[in-house]
């Protein structure tokens, strides 16, 4: 069961991954679009605020994604010198103390949106572009690595409770340049 749902996240977020990364392409390729244009006096107008939007729902969207493939920064140089039972305990305290931080911003970021779905709020440009929409993708995706990030916890928690550091050293471990090189 545990092994079963961590394969889903992960799944799920390789999936999210290849769609974000598609939604950026396309912001690049409008980008570019842009530029060309421009060059003979044509401007589609808003890419730049499009782009702002891609970016910030990237950003949200993405931090799962390198959350399950273990490729956030993390300072590992007390880790390197314990033994396995202190390595699962500082990488448990990791993870608790991300799900808690993306836990308060997901929280956060829901007043947010519930203020400008309250008063109609648009973008103070030409395209005047619903702000729920795309603070709608933002808050989202930074819930998604609240929910991916809390079930993380959980799943270390019954690893441990089995005593299976190296699967729970797999899930939520760092992953340093000391260590690959042995």
């Amino acid at each position: 069961m545990t092994q079963k749902l961590i394969a889903a996240i992960r799944r799920t977020n390789r999936i999210i991954a290849l769609l974000v990364g598609l939604v950026l392409m396309g912001s690049v390729a409008l980008i570019i679009a842009e530029i060309l244009l421009r060059e003979v006096g044509i401007s589609l107008g808003g890419s730049e605020e499009i782009s702002g939007y891609v970016m910030a729902g990237v950003a949200s969207w993405g931090l799962s994604f390198a959350l399950t493939e273990l490729a956030h920064v993390r300072i590992d140089l007390i880790r390197l010198k314990l033994q396995e039972r202190g390595k699962a305990f500082l990488d448990l305290l990791s993870i608790v103390a991300l799900a808690g931080v993306a836990s308060v911003v997901a929280i956060q970021c829901w007043p947010v949106l519930s203020k400008t779905i309250q008063r109609g709020s648009t973008a103070n440009t030409p395209l005047e572009t619903p702000l729920w929409i795309p603070q709608a993708i933002w808050f989202s995706g930074w819930l998604w690595f609240a929910v991916c990030s809390c079930a993380l916890v959980v799943l270390t928690l019954i690893l441990l409770m089995r005593r299976d550091l190296e699967q729970a050293d797999t899930l939520v471990g760092a992953r340093s340049e000391l260590e690959l090189e042995a």
